[in-house]
């Protein structure tokens, strides 16, 4: 067992500690000694891109039925035992990772890891719960269909990373819900499942060595710390990356609003130049102050929402514009998207969009940090896909530090890509080839 201080604290963050038990179970801490609960995160590195087509949406699966019951406790004591403390326990689903989490105050922080490190270790993955929980997923794909807002984000990332696991659904589709095996998903938790691939992350009013303590005692009551001296599983850096895939993919529906999204293949979370792209997008369609926010709502009415954003993977990334306007609007609308991203190309940014979008980037990342939950967030995320944990301060340094060559050569890497429309709406035959026009 190793121990590290990963940052002293002192610059807004509290101390940082991190420990790989045997096995290769990683447990990274932060203390936050002037609050009274904690946040309690099982990081899996596993996501939906990870399925082969045979497992298409077991990730999701998996983290349902880890809630359904373990040889200890059935799915209401699970529930049951932390909403009966006051706190609250809940999991999401990434193409990347997976996470589980609990918050509670900071006394009841044994019985948070007790069951979390139950769930993660020792579900039973009932063929009965299998069958049951089959059917709440068809029911969330359903409810999830009927958000168009929801549904255009998916349909831009299937056309612009074609048929690959980034390009799939997270929910996985009907067809391979139905399909997948009890056995298959067992498997599949098998495989992944593991020590070397797993983060415990705590922050609030803690103690690194007893949470290390309680963390180890549970794993070793489920017998699931694994072979002693086993390496922690590498942070995930490459793969295959993507090409842009110009096209339009409009889904025909009869919606009294149109939704779409425009835009083209990012850059990689591990790219020092991802702090730039960060400041051209605050400018760009970052808030209420943004040039898309201005010229499609504030001067001309023509939406009510209006934004721009980033997306970032191991090896790849995704830029778009969304905007849900009439469908009458859609021709508006679409060439103000164009026009601003040409006059970013043409004149870069000003001198006080600058300065916003870079004041946006250190409001928005300090004021997040403000709740245990995001600090558990931050140091678990960044131990799973970051070669190190940068510090608040380094950060906002960096962000800083960006120059208008910077975010103007980002800008002219980005913006000149081959472009990828998603539509939905009340459209047939309708032509939208000029909106991906550079």
């Amino acid at each position: 067992m190793s121990t590290a201080v990963l940052h002293p604290g002192g610059d807004g963050s509290g101390v940082v500690r991190r420990t790989v038990l045997p096995g290769g179970l990683r447990v990274i801490t932060e203390t936050m000694p002037t609050v009274r609960s904690v946040a309690v995160g099982a990081w899996v590195g596993i996501g939906s891109r990870d399925e082969a087509p045979e497992h298409m949406g077991a990730t999701h699966f998996l983290e349902h039925l880890l809630f359904k019951g373990t040889p200890k406790r059935d799915a209401l004591e699970i529930s049951a035992a932390v909403e009966g403390i006051g706190g609250e326990i809940n999991a999401f689903t990434g193409k990347e990772y997976t996470c589980y989490y609990a918050r509670v105050l900071d006394t009841d922080l044994p019985l948070a890891i007790d069951v979390l490190a139950d769930v993660v270790t020792s579900a039973l993955i009932d063929p009965e719960d299998v069958v049951s929980e089959r059917e709440v997923i068809l029911e969330e794909i359903a409810m999830h269909d009927d958000e168009p807002s929801d549904v255009v984000h998916e349909q831009f990332s299937e056309a612009l990373f074609g048929d690959t696991p980034l390009g799939r659904p997270t929910l996985g589709t009907v067809e391979s819900i139905n399909d997948i095996s009890r056995d298959r998903i067992a498997e599949y938790y098998r495989r992944y499942y593991t020590p070397p691939k797993t983060v415990f992350s705590i922050a609030g009013n803690i103690d690194h060595d007893l949470v290390v303590s309680l963390i180890a005692a549970a794993y070793d009551r489920a017998g699931g710390l694994g072979t002693p001296d086993t390496p922690p599983e590498p942070p995930r850096l490459t793969g295959e990356g993507a090409l842009p895939r110009p096209g339009v993919r409009v889904f025909s529906r009869a919606t009294e609003q149109a939704n779409l999204v425009l835009g083209t293949i990012g850059i990689d979370r591990n790219d020092d130049r991802r702090f730039a792209l960060g400041v051209l997008n605050a400018a760009l369609g970052g808030g209420m102050s943004s040039r898309l926010f201005q010229e499609i709502r504030e001067k001309r009415g023509l939406a009510y929402s209006a934004y721009s954003y980033t997306s970032q993977y191991a090896d790849t990334g995704q830029f778009g514009v969304y905007v849900g306007c009439l469908p009458s609007k859609i021709d508006d609308v679409l060439a103000i998207c164009r026009d601003e991203l040409g006059r970013v190309l043409a004149d870069g940014l000003t001198d006080e969009e600058i300065e916003r979008g870079k004041g946006q980037m250190r409001g928005g990342l300090v004021l997040g940090l403000e709740d245990t939950g995001s600090r558990m967030s931050r140091i678990g995320k960044s131990e799973l896909v970051y070669e190190r944990l940068m510090s608040v301060e380094e950060i906002l340094e960096r962000i800083q530090a960006v120059t208008r060559a910077e975010i103007e050569g980002i800008a002219h890497e980005v913006l000149t890509r081959p472009r990828t429309l998603a539509v939905i709406g009340p459209y047939k035959d309708k032509d939208f080839s000029a909106a991906i026009a550079l």
